[in-house]
């Protein structure tokens, strides 16, 4: 999977539209990313500019309507904004190519489970 070749095909977003979500995680990631933590191979924890909390909630909404696998969870804290995301076992490759775009577009690596 490329850095936007991340949609699955258990994705029921038409196909030709796949790209332009991808394009707006890479602009939220790029935009508001402040750090990401690999709790194990289904869940990653991104942190983000708790501005962008509205636009986050609502792509989050959108991907779980098509790619139902997928698990958000949004918790504010003073200064960030922790987007988790989960995934069944058998996505965690999807799960991992995101947050590997993720980490590519905003200049940062994944720190793993402590």
């Amino acid at each position: 999977m490329t850095e936007l070749d991340w949609a699955p095909t258990a994705c029921t977003l038409p196909t030709v539209e796949q790209p332009f979500r991808e394009k707006e995680f890479s602009a939220l990631f790029a935009s508001s990313l402040r750090g990401v933590r690999q709790v194990d191979s289904t869940r990653a924890d991104l942190i983000l500019d708790p501005a962008s909390e509205t636009a986050g909630r609502d792509l989050a909404a959108r991907e779980s309507s098509c790619c139902s696998f997928f698990t958000f969870e949004f918790e504010p804290a003073a200064g960030s904004l922790t987007m988790r995301i989960t995934v069944p076992e058998q996505h965690a490759a999807v799960l991992e190519a995101l947050v590997a775009a993720a980490t590519r577009g905003a200049g940062l690596k994944a720190a793993g489970a402590a």
